[in-house]
């Protein structure tokens, strides 16, 4: 009987696929450059695009599973350069966790670090520029929370896993604000036909503006403005 039909396949072929031994240097190479680059990108997309899972944790799943995959389905993807990026990915995750613990400045440099969206019921703009956030999505997300208008919030702030953190005035405290019910800011306009209260469309910035063609608002020199609410917060 043919030995070759007992045993149709060799060590090495199983355990390096098509590869030699020296492609385990090349394997470990491999690794490092794709684990920063993920780790770049997901910083780069923002705490937004990795919301409830830290960085690293995305790393490992992202990572393990590609390792885990390949050999499953590709005969030439052999066993051993998998286990070494299981192991090298750990040991990463293992290193730059401990890392993170014991020196402040780079868990900040790594994963960021908690921003004020909003300060006394008007937005932070810079803060703002510095996150991939849509402003259909925040206000969802305020709603869900039952404000229905900024003047209700003294401070939101996006923390370092992506989630709002929100708190709020008391009732009595309660201001005029932007309001953020669907449909609101459709209202917009740059004539100001009555007294009221008015909020800036794109800041939030809210002041009492007499009848007038135009007002400049004075945090941010846009034009339009909606009525403003001073609504309590739903619970």
């Amino acid at each position: 009987m043919d030995p070759n039909l007992l045993m149709p396949f060799t060590w090495k072929e199983l355990l390096l696929g098509s590869e030699d031994w020296s492609f385990l240097v090349e394997t470990v190479l491999r690794t490092l450059i794709m684990f920063v680059v993920i780790v770049v990108s997901l910083r780069l997309l923002g705490k937004r695009g990795v919301k409830q899972l830290s960085i690293f944790e995305l790393v490992v799943i992202i990572g393990l599973g590609s390792a885990a995959g390949d050999p499953m389905f590709y005969k030439d993807v052999g066993i051993l350069p998998s286990l070494i990026v299981f192991a090298i990915i750990v040991g990463l995750y293992s290193l730059i966790t401990v890392l993170i613990g014991k020196n402040k400045h780079f868990e900040r440099l790594v994963e960021g670090r908690p921003l004020i969206l909003i300060e006394n019921g008007v937005f932070q703009i810079e803060n703002f520029k510095k996150e991939a956030l849509g402003e259909d999505e925040f206000f969802a997300e305020l709603r869900l929370s039952g404000v229905s208008q900024l003047g209700q919030i003294e401070q939101a702030i996006e923390e370092s896993s992506g989630s709002i953190s929100i708190f709020y005035y008391t009732d009595d405290d309660v201001r005029y604000g932007l309001p953020i019910m669907p449909g609101m800011l459709e209202r917009k306009t740059r004539e100001i036909n009555r007294q009221n209260y008015y909020s800036c469309t794109f800041c939030g910035n809210t002041v009492m503006l007499a009848p007038a063609k135009e007002y400049i608002c004075s945090r941010c020199q846009r034009k339009e403005w909606v009525a403003a609410s001073n609504k309590k917060r739903i619970r």
